[in-house]
């Protein structure tokens, strides 16, 4: 079963069962390269060549073994775990940028994996027992191969450039299906008929709820018609993401803040744009300002407090947006890890039998009802967003 997780998780591979996806390489050539970098001989291997290149240079560096020996106990550190030399240097030498052109190339050169993996050294080679235990570690992962030079500085970190995560190809899945679904759906309807079959009217239910019961009464009537495709593109497309988490061994991009910030951005950007466009850049920002009787001299100092207030309010409560999808989603896979780990955690593996298949019987039918649960809080953190981007559109296109 895939780790709860790896559903709110991104990363640069998709997790299947590992018998369906065997890795069996024989020597450390065939493995990927962004394993490779993690690799302690590897790494040793690279630290060795960058500083030969670098004391040709850097005369205040201390000898070699002094040198690696605190870089390893640097690694030992939790929070440096898995980083390569370059950065514990770049750490402890403040003259050392990572931007100057001659350290980059000496980084370049000395981390070359092909170069790595040619090298005939019987010090660099893996062993029987390395090599099985990377397979083991790979097996039912499937990388998902880099067409636009990312690097990558392991599964689920990028080091450089435009890396393909998880998430991103989800979301394209998402979004071509309801790309296909709407058009066919806009065909159907073309004509102006009665709806018919299944999949037509549960479509039609969804579209017309959104504009009369979410668009109109939030945006005003005159006015809703032309955001309703938006509001059905949001409320779908987090519908989809949502309902993409509870699909094994994939998982919800909206259980990551990048997607949820790129969502509540698109409504912040659509109050600003339309905003402006019926009150002017002027207009929209003193819109701003509540409607207040005030005596000259105490709107002078009042209005320009809440006008400030009221911007950055704008702000945060576009933000809160995001946020709020993102921890409703992260919660129920967090609950259900934790659910789960009570029939697997070491503890009750220890524990008498009887008392083990209790513990079992009690996590799956547990996370079988949580599981109910969040796909009703998919379908409701959906209408939430959709329902909350509608009424801050409707303030911002209205006199307050």
């Amino acid at each position: 079963m895939a780790s709860a997780l790896l559903h709110i998780k991104d990363s640069y591979y998709f997790e299947v069962p590992k018998r369906l996806w065997r890795v069996e390489h024989q020597t450390k050539s065939e493995f990927p390269d962004v394993w490779v970098r993690l690799d302690p001989q590897f790494q040793l291997w690279e630290a060795e060549r960058q500083y030969d290149q670098l004391v040709k240079f850097k005369d205040d560096l201390a000898p070699r073994d002094k040198e690696l020996a605190e870089y390893l106990e640097w690694k030992h550190d939790h929070a440096h775990a898995g980083k390569p030399f370059d950065a514990f240097l770049e750490s402890k030498y403040s003259t050392l940028s990572s931007e100057s052109p001659r350290w980059k190339q000496i980084k370049q050169e000395a981390g070359d994996v092909d170069a790595f993996q040619s090298d005939a050294g019987a010090r660099w080679e893996w062993s029987d027992g390395t090599l099985n235990g990377y397979n083991q570690h790979l097996s039912g992962k499937i990388l998902i191969p880099q067409f636009f030079g990312g690097e990558l500085r392991n599964l689920y970190q990028r080091e450089s450039g435009l890396a393909i995560s998880k998430f991103m190809i989800i979301e394209v899945i998402v979004a071509l299906i309801l790309l296909a679904v709407f058009s066919w759906l806009a065909r159907q309807a073309e004509g102006g008929e009665r709806p018919r079959g299944r999949l037509w009217n549960l479509l039609e239910v969804f579209v017309v709820y959104i504009r009369n019961d979410i668009a109109r009464p939030a945006i005003g009537k005159h006015d809703a018609d032309r955001f309703v495709p938006l509001l059905l593109s949001l409320f779908f497309f987090v519908l989809g993401c949502n309902l993409m988490g509870m699909v094994p061994w994939m998982g919800a991009p909206t259980g990551s803040w990048g997607a949820t910030f790129g969502l509540a951005c698109v409504t912040f950007g659509t109050v600003i744009v339309f905003g402006m466009i019926k009150f002017g850049p002027i207009g929209f920002v003193l819109n701003q300002i509540p409607l207040m009787d005030l005596p000259l001299i105490l709107a002078i100092p009042i209005k320009p407090l809440i006008l400030a207030i009221e911007l950055l309010g704008l702000c945060i409560k576009h933000a809160v947006l995001s946020v709020r999808l993102l921890a409703n989603m992260v919660a129920g896979h967090v609950v259900l890890l934790a659910i789960m780990a009570l029939a697997f955690s070491v503890e009750g593996a220890m524990s008498p039998m009887w008392t083990w298949g209790i513990t079992a019987v009690i996590s799956v039918v547990g996370s079988t009802l949580i599981s109910c649960l969040e796909l009703f809080v998919a379908f409701l953190q959906a209408y939430i967003f959709t329902f909350l981007s509608a009424l801050f559109i409707g303030a911002a296109i209205h006199h307050h």
